[in-house]
């Protein structure tokens, strides 16, 4: 295969834009890719296509629309409205990465005898390992730990050491891309265009009054049905006469109930991962963890017993949700992850 053929993830954003005229700059041979997804909203794909259509146009590159909605219904939209029902918090950024990103988009790339696939994201990898991106509020190397390790040899991510807005300033200087780096930024779930429980409502009745319960499972107040709710969530139930805030630390799809306490309630120390994706080996090791996107990382210690990690919290995380990615750093680079399935006070 030709070392500088590279596919390049063109979405009609600013950074994949901007990702395929770098790369051709630094002379590949560039060829786009859209991925038709889902259809949340009408014109969505055709304002995408014509965006990317236009900046092909613009490097005379060839533009491929991929239609891949069978597998993002199956592998990521089902998904996440199936974690909900059974009360977890799912991460289909995450799922998605993994297998349509980096899956099914890969393997199209190998179809074309294209060796390399790049994309916009923020975050770096070596081929053996993935690390943060230098722009830390943009950095996505959470989203990106479940991506198959065979795969991380054939990736490229030139936004690795821009910030966002020196992206957005060099994508104004070029007539091409001007228009689409003066877009909004879009949201952080792709089929999402208001709040998740719109999602859910077009599958499950969601809105059913049921009971909260104290830690001790006294019933203490009302909801408006357990979908409603993630794990730490503070508003939206009853508590009578609380006078300070209280927090959801459980839901119980089957009686459809939640449980709420106080903060200190909701301490974990102890976290249960399964469907592991490691870049690493061994067993056991000393690490930092990260329980979800927006938090800080976590000292810990991981073992490792039948496809199972039992993570031990050097302090305590609050707030922590059953469904997410747990990823494992030391220092910006990224040695695995897995879902949480468990936590223990």
């Amino acid at each position: 295969m030709n070392n500088k053929k590279v596919l390049v993830g063109m979405s009609g954003g600013v950074d994949s834009s901007m990702t395929a005229y770098m790369l051709q700059k630094d002379g590949y041979e560039v060829t786009g890719c859209y991925m038709k997804l889902h259809n949340s909203r009408v014109g969505y794909h055709e304002k995408n296509i014509e965006a990317g259509k236009r900046v092909a146009d613009f490097l005379g590159i060839e533009y491929h629309v991929l239609d891949l909605e069978d597998d993002f219904k199956n592998e990521v939209y089902n998904y996440f409205v199936d974690e909900y029902k059974k009360g977890r918090t799912p991460n289909p950024c995450v799922k998605c990465n993994r297998s349509i990103k980096f899956g099914g988009m890969f393997d199209f790339a190998k179809s074309l005898g294209i060796d390399y696939l790049a994309t916009g994201h923020y975050a770096k990898t070596d081929g053996e390992f993935i690390y943060e991106a230098d722009d830390k509020t943009k950095d996505q190397s959470y989203f990106l730990a479940q991506v198959k390790k065979d795969v991380l040899k054939h990736l490229i991510f030139p936004m690795s050491i821009y910030k966002k807005e020196d992206i957005i300033k060099q994508a104004s200087q070029i007539p091409a891309i001007k228009k689409i780096s003066e877009n909004k930024e879009s949201q952080e779930i792709c089929f999402v265009e208001t709040v998740y429980t719109d999602v859910l409502k077009k599958h499950n009745k969601i809105d059913q009054d049921g009971k909260v319960l104290d830690v001790n499972g006294n019933e203490v107040g009302k909801h408006k049905g357990y979908m409603h709710y993630t794990i730490g969530k503070r508003k939206g139930f009853t508590v009578d006469g609380a006078h300070e805030p209280h927090y959801v630390k459980s839901l119980n799809p089957k009686t459809n109930t939640i449980v709420v306490g106080k903060k200190e309630d909701l301490a974990i120390t102890n976290v249960k991962l399964n469907d592991l994706n490691l870049y690493v080996d061994g067993d056991s090791f000393e690490c930092t963890i990260k329980l979800r996107y927006r938090t800080t990382k976590i000292p810990c210690s991981v073992t490792i017993e039948n496809g199972i990690a039992n993570v031990e919290l050097k302090e305590p995380v609050y707030g922590v949700a059953s469904g997410q990615v747990a990823v494992f750093y030391e220092d910006e680079k990224v040695l695995g992850s897995g879902w949480i399935t468990q936590t223990v006070e």
